[in-house]
C-alpha cells in the first residue's frame, strides 16, 4: 500500500520503509472516512490474508486518483486517510483472527488455564496502533502480551536471534553445536 500510495514521494515519509509511513501518516488521519471490507470474512478460521484487502486498497486508490485528477504516483490528498483506514483495517483483521486463536486454545486446553501469553513480533509487531489493540485483546482475555522492543522487530535475523537469547535465558533448549546442521545463505 506505501508503495502504490508512492510514500517516498511524500515530505513527511521519504526516509520510511513503508509500514513506518502508513503508521506515520495514519496518526493524522481519519479512518472512518474509507471503510475497507475485512478479509476472509466468510471462512470462520484462525487464517490471516491480506490480498483481499489489498486489492480493495488498491481499487479505492485507482478511483480516488480519478475523483482527484491525478495520475498514479502522485499524493493524494486524502493520503493520510488511506493510510489511518487501512491501518484499522489490518488490525481488524489481525484482532479477530487472533482472538478466534485464543478461543481455539482455550477450548482444547492448548494453553495454560493461568499466565496464557499471546507473544507478537515481526513487522506488525513495531505498530504502536496494532500493538495497542493487541494489549487490549490480551487484557480482556487474561492473557499476557509479550512483544520485542520495535527495534528488533523489524530484521529477521535480529528477531530470530532475540528469540534464542530468550530460549538461553530460558534454559529452553538452544543448539549448541552446528555440527551436521546443513544451511545455504542466499
Amino acid at each position: 500500500v506505501a508503495r502504490r500510495l508512492s510514500l517516498r514521494k511524500h515530505p513527511e515519509c521519504h526516509s520510511m520503509a513503508g509500514g513506518k509511513a502508513i503508521e506515520h501518516l495514519a496518526q493524522t488521519g481519519n479512518q472512518e472516512l474509507l471503510t475497507f471490507r475485512l478479509p476472509m470474512r466468510q471462512y470462520r478460521n484462525c487464517d490471516f490474508s491480506f490480498s483481499g484487502l489489498q486489492n480493495v486498497v488498491n481499487n479505492a486508490i485507482v478511483q480516488k486518483e480519478k475523483e482527484e485528477g491525478i495520475q498514479e504516483g502522485e499524493i493524494l490528498s486524502c493520503v493520510k486517510d488511506v493510510a489511518a483506514a487501512v491501518q484499522h483495517a489490518v488490525a481488524v483483521h489481525i484482532i479477530q483472527r487472533t482472538y478466534r486463536a485464543m478461543l481455539f486454545c482455550i477450548k482444547n486446553s492448548i494453553l495454560p488455564s493461568k499466565n496464557a501469553t499471546l507473544v507478537v513480533s515481526g513487522g506488525v509487531a513495531s505498530n504502536q496502533y496494532i500493538r495497542k489493540v493487541l494489549q487490549n485483546l490480551a487484557d480482556a482475555n487474561d492473557f499476557a502480551l509479550l512483544c520485542p522492543p520495535p527495534r528488533l522487530c523489524t530484521d529477521n535475523g535480529v528477531m530470530i536471534a532475540w528469540n534464542g537469547i530468550e530460549r538461553l535465558r530460558a534454559g529452553l533448549g538452544v543448539l549448541h553445536s552446528t555440527a551436521g546442521v546443513r544451511y545455504e545463505p542466499r
